[in-house]
């Protein structure tokens, strides 16, 4: 009996060996973390800092994830032109954000290139969600439907036609949509980092933590508690309407949705108009938070994207969340061990770690749509 436990003991480690290890070592990080902050090492202040910093970012990386997630759910295949979607409704709505904000003070050609090669003082336009709140929300309106809209173009140009081709396709045809898009962006716009947000015109806060502090600016207030509200309206849509009981239908199984009398091509048209607007409004919300703004952010988002979509569960709107603010908490506490250069390495390591205790993601893939 005895020598039948302790077989038994060795096959369930060795058969849960990467589970067992991923514990092991969260357990000493976790263990760690508490012996920097009990001997100062590291101050409440800087842990609470980066806490806030991870779950700003996690926000924005969930919010964008979920257009990915929804695409994959019903299309199937990866779309690499998500990430520059993201910058195309970035630039879409500053660009509007920036004419209603500098009317009568900068050029026009200034403000429909958001500086761009031509100077624009952010101190005199005075961008921030106190001093042009209306420019801002009109700016994030635009983001929003002028992505959706371009989401729905590409997809009845490029998408539609292939639709029984290959994943493998799909995913080179979204290729090529990116590279299309940011070169469109960087004739128009040109390259180069541009300033959009007048910081010293930014209210802000600072919360105590024992004896340190925190400081919370109201646009980083302003991302996380629209990107909270979009999710919450996502969730609505998907779990009480007829359309999120069409979209989940097709995300399960297409050939049963279609014999049911589900409309399949309609569902796919406004998932599309789901995916873009997030998408947009994403890309919007990241730039008002970092003040800046270029032709490849999207792009250098993407992998991040992907990271938080398949931790969560490839497909699953809810996973993206989840793996969004998982990769966003991870890669910035990292930062306590880490420097500064190797964070996204880090927020990587985490998703390789959790997928090797769960390969289908945190919410299992496309059945939880």
């Amino acid at each position: 009996m005895a020598s039948v436990e302790s077989s038994s003991g060795r096959t369930f480690l060795r058969e849960n060996l990467g589970t067992v290890l991923f514990f092991v070592v969260g357990a000493l990080f976790l263990l760690d973390l508490v012996r920097r902050l009990a001997t100062g090492i590291v101050s409440g202040g800087r842990f609470g800092t980066l806490l806030w910093d991870g779950i700003i970012f996690g926000m924005a990386i969930g919010l964008a994830g979920i257009g990915l997630a929804l695409t994959y759910s019903i299309l199937s295949f990866a779309n690499f032109a998500h990430g520059d979607m993201v910058t195309v409704g970035a630039f879409a709505g500053w660009m509007v954000t920036f004419i209603i904000a500098g009317a009568g003070k900068f050029s026009w050609q200034a403000l429909v290139l958001i500086g761009g090669p031509i100077s624009v003082s952010t101190h005199d336009l005075g961008i921030s969600v106190v001093n042009t709140p209306l420019a801002l929300l009109v700016g994030l309106l635009v983001a929003t439907a002028f992505t959706a809209v371009l989401a729905v173009i590409i997809d009845r140009i490029v998408f539609r036609p292939m639709r029984d081709q290959s994943g493998i396709a799909l995913l080179i045809a979204s290729v090529g949509v990116a590279l299309a898009l940011r070169h469109l962006l960087q004739f128009f716009f040109q390259t180069g980092n541009r300033g959009l947000t007048a910081g010293q015109l930014t209210p802000s806060m600072t919360v105590p933590i024992g004896a340190s502090a925190v400081t919370v600016n109201a646009h980083e207030i302003t991302l996380v508690v629209l990107a909270g509200l979009l999710m919450v309206a996502t969730h609505v849509l998907l779990q009480y309407t007829k359309l999120g009981t069409a979209m989940r239908a097709m995300a399960d199984n297409e050939d049963l949705a279609q014999v049911t009398g589900i409309s399949t091509e309609r569902v796919v048209l406004l998932t599309w108009l789901l995916g873009g607007g997030l998408t947009g409004a994403a890309g919007f919300l990241f730039a008002l938070d970092q003040g800046t703004l270029t032709t490849t952010f999207g792009w250098q988002l993407l992998l991040l994207i992907f990271a938080a979509v398949i931790l969560g569960g490839i497909g699953s709107v809810y996973g993206a969340i989840a793996g969004g603010l998982i990769i966003g908490v991870a890669s910035r506490l990292s930062l306590l061990w880490l420097p500064g250069e190797l964070f996204v390495a880090a927020a990587f390591v985490v998703m390789i770690a959790v997928l090797i205790i769960r390969p289908k993601g945190l919410l299992g893939g496309v059945t939880s749509v």
